[in-house]
């Protein structure tokens, strides 16, 4: 979806997609439900969420524009991460590095695995690690279906405004939690769907109890929402 796009307020006529579901076909895997096809979405239902479209790396420059620091204080929520110095910390859907890059420097000596599935951002992220002399950060090509992290590897996953848009959130949640550390977390960041005045498409917001409920199924513990933010929930999750 284009970026210029994105940042629009949803359509009142998208709220009935999750009504017209009900009537769909099961899929093979007996997990996501082929639905009706909202503007913004796949067609693809997860326990009665459709999964959005993805912004690709075209959106690069929205990420990275100047009012998003102030629009979504993104500082306080870098101040907000549960970081130790020697962590290793997995950014999934790190786009074009933007938090990843900052976080590096918490962990002076731990690493940050950048991890998209999208070649040109992974190329992004590896030119400015280069430019700004960063070597503390890896760059991890992930599939629609797997993070492709090692097993137990991971003190802390993050994901920004990403998982809303994962084609198998079910095995991306299982592919996470193998590469967890035991104890380790996971800080989901969503905007706010509870929220009618953050003016993002309704598909790339979540509601706190639609994450809560589909992170509990993949057998996480919810520790807490942290609501310092002015558009997004901090969600946080435990592997037991």
């Amino acid at each position: 979806m284009p970026a210029s796009t994105r940042y629009l307020i949803a359509k009142p006529l998208l709220g009935l997609i999750g009504m017209l579901a009900c009537a769909s076909l099961v899929l093979a895997d007996d997990i996501y439900i082929a639905g009706v096809r909202s503007t913004d979405g796949i067609g693809k239902y997860y326990m009665g969420r459709e999964i959005s479209q993805v912004m690709g790396h075209r959106g690069a420059r929205w990420l990275e524009r100047s009012a998003r620091e102030r629009e979504e204080r993104t500082d306080k929520l870098l101040e907000l991460l549960p970081l130790e110095p020697d962590n290793v910390v997995a950014d999934i859907g790190a786009g074009t590095g933007y938090f990843a890059l900052p976080i590096a420097e918490r962990v002076p000596h731990g690493k940050v695995i950048a991890v998209d599935i999208q070649e040109e951002m992974l190329a992004l992220i590896r030119q400015k690690s280069k430019q700004l002399g960063v070597q503390n950060i890896e760059t991890l090509k992930g599939l629609v279906s797997s993070p492709n992290l090692a097993k137990n590897s991971v003190d802390l996953v993050l994901m920004v405004d990403a998982y809303h848009e994962f084609e198998f959130p079910a095995e991306m949640a299982a592919g996470i939690k193998m590469g967890l550390k035991p104890g380790g977390k996971v800080v989901l960041v969503e905007y706010r769907e509870e929220d009618p005045t953050v003016p993002i498409l309704r598909l790339h917001k979540m509601s706190a109890k639609q994450a809560i409920k589909e992170w509990q199924a993949a057998g996480f513990e919810f520790e807490k929402n942290i609501s310092d933010l002015p558009q997004q929930h901090v969600l946080i999750f435990k592997k037991p």
